[in-house]
């Protein structure tokens, strides 16, 4: 199998440096760029596996970045954040990044996220979700009869559970954020009612039969939710 090619954006040369040197370790191919133009002209260019994108560059917001990066492609971002900077990291996400590492991050965890964004791209490599039934590990939610079921078995949703589990089989593994979930399963006007959510999963968790050992639905805390199969998920 060919090695994957990992862009690696960041300004600071000290993090350019032990980035590239963990991945080429590991047998990825390493390009780096060093602002957002760079990162906009090199992803279009080469066409990487994954893209890790800094959001502080010195020309382009990274979260503009992001956003750009979307308007044409669906290759997974791994963005890197400031430590406290929440608002940033939910921004990134809503406007199409996979996930996030902080700052300070260790190797390990970066690498662990790559290998999720890695593996959610050979799921689905074209970006589109056109089957009538998503999967996502023992999960599978027909979209045309409006059923969520376990290992086969019909799990019994209502509406907005369902929506809450469609929306995030929609995108495997990746992070959507609190207000996309309020807004595309309640409504445009809503945003701010987390609370809303925290029943929800806590209800959808019970239905799937998820366990402290066996978790599907996944709180990012402060961020939003994920679906992952447990079964190869890096949590």
């Amino acid at each position: 199998m060919p090695a994957e090619h990992i862009l690696v954006v960041d300004d600071e040369p000290a993090i350019l440096r032990a980035l590239s040197a963990a991945l080429r370790a590991r047998g990825y191919v390493v390009h780096t760029a060093t602002t957002g133009q760079g990162a906009l002209d090199q992803t279009a260019l080469l066409e990487p596996a994954t893209v890790v994108l800094d959001l502080g560059l010195p020309d382009i917001d990274g979260v503009e970045v992001c956003r750009l990066i979307r308007q044409w492609s669906e290759v997974p971002i791994v963005v890197l954040t400031a430590d406290g900077a929440d608002d940033r990291k939910v921004l990134a996400l809503d406007v199409g990044a996979d996930d996030y590492v902080t700052k300070p991050f260790s190797t390990p965890e970066l690498l662990a996220r790559l290998r999720v964004a890695l593996r959610h791209r050979l799921r689905n490599p074209t970006g589109t979700v056109d089957a009538a039934v998503l999967r996502v590990g023992d999960v599978a939610v027909d979209l045309g009869y409006h059923q969520v079921s376990v290992n086969g078995t019909a799990v019994n949703l209502t509406p907005k559970e369902f929506a809450f589990v469609e929306i995030l089989a929609r995108h495997p593994g990746r992070v959507i954020t609190q207000r996309t979930i309020l807004q595309e399963v309640w409504g445009p006007e809503y945003g701010d009612e987390t609370q809303y959510l925290r029943v929800y999963a806590s209800q959808i968790r019970k239905k799937l039969g998820d366990t402290p050992d066996r978790r599907r639905l996944l709180t990012v805390a402060g961020v939003g939710y994920r679906l992952v199969d447990p079964g190869t998920e890096d949590t």
